[in-house]
């Protein structure tokens, strides 16, 4: 066998045995045609990187939609109806909810367009675009320069690339950086701001399982919500308004009826958020370590009062539903990512790579410092790192009164400008508006308990003053600093405008410079105005400065793996840019006696409502439609699945991503990961790791038999067994023709079965190719 022949012999073989491997990595779809289009159609994607990626034709980047953002959605009909996951659309179905009209518990269904709800704020993004722009990032950027200089010159640069990008356009425009600064891409979206609900399915449906079972697995919950996107007459971005019309997207996704089986080729494709696998074993040790731990401990002593808030009335469970999920997720998440990091011994597998990575960096008489400087930074980073994480945790997802309060800093030390501009009463009105739908959502009792133990918690976790919570430089009364906590408690919530809608509307009546003045003395606006100051003038800067010079070393040292390990493939950290991830159907076996497997059932659901615990509640129209057992043509072998797992690297922002089979139909909706699989964010683990998506069959037979909303499956592209078959029989001929022009290359008979080898090698039919190669040889 000549060099040629061994070296089609060896891909083939290569090929097969990436078909049964598990898949890490989360990949730019403008790549996908030089580094994973081969290896994609070996696990049996029928599509070409053409397909899933075009600026000159519709392609399956079309369909997909930023949510909001920070979630993921998908186009799945030409009049510009979306899927997303009913925790993605959670916020905007809590805002229409009320004690009379409760959305969250009963669900909400427009029976026609005139029905759907408007949301103003919510965005649907679409990339335009995508480019790789490093070379004209780094023009002008040399290695003589400061950290300052450089990150200067990189901004410039990079908002000239944007700037020139979509001069002329309607487009939006961003550029990332990849792989710490050592590659740069542009992004060209286009944003539509008028986004309805159409529908969504009850909370015992939307968020069966509640917080038992996030993260976990077995799940059986329907997490999905419709919505649809709006635009003006030209199909263009438009404002919210009554006379819009809906979207027609240059994609929509077929949904497919097909069986889905085990070991069935699975892609996501989406928006994931932050992923950080390049991280030192200094950075890992600070995250599962001293992050975490703190982050966990914040959340576990607010949501032990929102918990109990929400299980007291029904006002209160609308009013808090929305933010006891944002802050529930996080903090579930990171218990199970510290799980995973530890039992698979994240420290030591991080140690070992730097012992192989200083010993080549030795060989080969470079780069032997980096990984020193970089654990030497973490060192410095993390002293100011962790009070800005505490901050964070205690400003942001902690009292909201101290956040409200601080958000009127510039009505009050602004009004005699804004009164001489013209703007003090619109200004005026513009808070007070916002203070109508605060307060909306507000329970003063709930916020001041909160507020009692997380100020004790902040006060225990940062002591350092110059970065902490000093309070005797809030401003607030000599007694109340020296007291406990229960006495500051005690003075701000009984003293301040901004813990009542009454009195704050009271005190902003007839608003001037005078009342400006007294009201700029209320306790809980000194309290925020002293702690977003502070965290402006002292951590904001400090953790910069810092975070940049770490940035720097992060890009030396990950510079440095790609050119000491090129045997190693690399994919760049989740940014919240487009990606793809591609794996297949299958369950795992994460720890000793554990065994999941890949899909769950309806019946689980009764099995689980059975247990009389309230995660696990359902209301009589489900028992009712589960009695009757009518499927329709949503069952596969006489069950209707609920979800399934897959082994698709994902993470936070994936949420509400499509599931796609072989042929780009969608087959699922992405919305979690078991416990197990949280650590994939630092560290990806093939036998453990798994993404889990709700069934689109589940999704149609709740909208169909469940819902009564069977009108929108018109809309949609159901592929069924007929459709798959014409589908199929196109491809064929397609490919027969393709394989018939390409024998007429063939030079001579003595080649044919060596050459006929190379084309069904080129049109992934690698087992024909292999007895090709064999009738060749003899």
């Amino acid at each position: 066998m000549n060099m040629m022949k061994r070296i089609l012999l060896i891909s083939l073989v290569v090929f097969q045995s990436l078909a049964v491997s598990a898949t890490e990595g989360m990949w730019l779809p403008l790549l996908i045609k030089s580094l994973k289009e081969k290896e994609m159609q070996s696990m049996g994607m029928k599509l070409t990187a053409e397909d899933l990626y075009s600026i000159n034709k519709s392609s399956l980047k079309d369909a997909i939609v930023h949510f909001g953002g920070g979630c993921t959605a998908e186009v799945v009909s030409y009049e510009g109806l979306i899927f997303t996951n009913h925790h993605c659309g959670y916020s905007q179905i809590q805002q229409h909810s009320s004690v009379a009209n409760d959305y969250l518990k009963d669900g909400f269904w427009a029976m026609n367009k005139s029905e759907e709800l408007k949301n103003p704020g919510l965005t649907a993004t679409f990339i335009v675009r995508i480019e790789e722009v490093t070379t004209q990032v780094m023009d002008g950027v040399n290695l003589d320069m400061d950290v300052q200089t450089q990150s200067k010159r990189i901004y410039s640069n990079m908002e000239k690339v944007k700037k020139n990008a979509i001069a002329g356009t309607h487009y939006d425009a961003d550029v990332k950086s990849f792989f710490y600064g050592n590659e740069y891409y542009l992004f060209v979206t286009e944003t539509f701001k008028d986004v309805r609900l159409v529908g969504a399915p009850p909370s015992c449906i939307g968020k069966f399982g509640g917080d038992t079972d996030n993260w976990m697995w077995p799940r059986h919950t329907g997490d999905f919500s419709v919505f649809r996107i709006y635009a003006g007459k030209d199909n263009k971005p438009a404002e919210v308004a009554d006379d819009n019309v809906p979207y027609r997207p240059r994609h929509a996704f077929p949904i497919s009826l097909q069986p889905v089986n085990e070991g069935d080729f699975t892609m996501v494709y989406g928006f994931p958020g932050r992923t950080y696998q390049y991280l030192s074993s200094a950075q890992a040790g600070y995250v599962v370590d001293v992050a975490n731990p703190m982050k966990i401990k914040m959340r576990e002593a607010s949501l032990s009062v929102i918990d109990a808030a929400m299980k007291s009335s029904d006002d209160l469970r609308i009013k808090y539903a929305a933010k006891q999920s944002r802050i529930s997720n996080a903090y579930k998440k990171w218990i199970g990512q510290n799980i995973g990091l530890k039992e698979n011994n994240v420290n030591q597998v991080k140690l070992d790579f730097e012992k192989e990575f200083r010993a080549r960096a030795n060989a080969a008489g470079k780069y032997t410092d980096i990984l020193d400087k970089v654990i030497q930074q973490q060192a410095i980073l993390q002293k100011i790192e962790f009070p800005v994480e505490a901050f964070y945790e205690y400003y942001y997802y902690g009292p909201e009164i101290v956040r409200f309060a601080a958000g009127f800093k510039k009505l009050m030390e602004e009004a005699a400008q804004l009164s001489a501009d013209g703007k003090l009463e619109d200004e005026l009105s513009r808070k007070l508006k916002g203070a109508e739908s605060y307060f909306k959502n507000y329970d003063v009792a709930t916020d001041k308990l909160v507020f009692q133990r997380l100020t004790e918690m902040y006060l225990q976790f940062v002591k350092d003053p110059n970065y902490g919570l000093n309070l005797s430089e809030t401003g607030l009364p000599k007694k109340v600093v020296q007291s406990d906590v229960n006495t500051l408690t005690e003075y701000i919530y009984d003293n301040s405008v901004f813990a009542d809608a009454q009195k704050l509307k009271a005190a902003f009546k007839d608003y001037n410079t005078k009342k400006g003045a007294k009201l700029a003395k209320d306790p809980a606006y000194l309290l925020g105005k002293y702690l977003i100051e502070k965290f402006e003038m002292f951590l904001r800067p400090d953790y910069a400065m810092e975070y940049v010079t770490m940035e720097n070393l992060m890009s030396e040292f990950m510079k440095a793996q790609m050119e000491l390990f090129p045997e190693k493939e690399f994919w760049s950290d989740a940014n919240s840019t487009l990606r793809v991830t591609f794996g297949k159907a299958e369950g795992s076996a994460p720890r000793d006696g554990m065994k999941y497997t890949w899909y769950t059932t309806i019946d689980g659901i009764m099995q689980k409502y059975n247990l009389g615990e309230e995660d696990f509640e359902l209301n009589q129209k489900f028992v009712e439609a589960y009695k009757r057992r009518d499927w329709g043509p949503y069952a596969q072998d006489g069950e209707l699945r609920i979800c399934f797992t897959g082994s698709n690297h994902t993470t936070g922002g994936n949420s509400g991503s499509p599931a796609l089979n072989a042929h780009g139909h969608l087959i699922g909706i992405n919305f979690d990961r078991s416990w197990e699989s949280t650590m994939s964010d630092v560290m990806f683990d093939p036998n453990r790791c798994r993404n889990i998506m709700v069934d689109t069959r589940y999704v149609l037979w709740v909208i169909d038999k469940y819902a009564g909303a069977g009108y929108l499956l018109k809309e949609m592209n159901l592929v069924t067994d007929e459709t798959m078959h014409q589908n199929r029989m196109k491809n064929l001929k397609e490919q027969e023709e393709r394989y018939n022009e390409m024998l007429k290359e063939v030079p001579n008979e003595a080649n044919y079965y060596f050459h006929r080898a190379l084309i069904r090698q080129y049109l992934g039919l690698h087992d024909e190719a292999l007895q090709d190669l064999e009738s060749d040889r003899k």
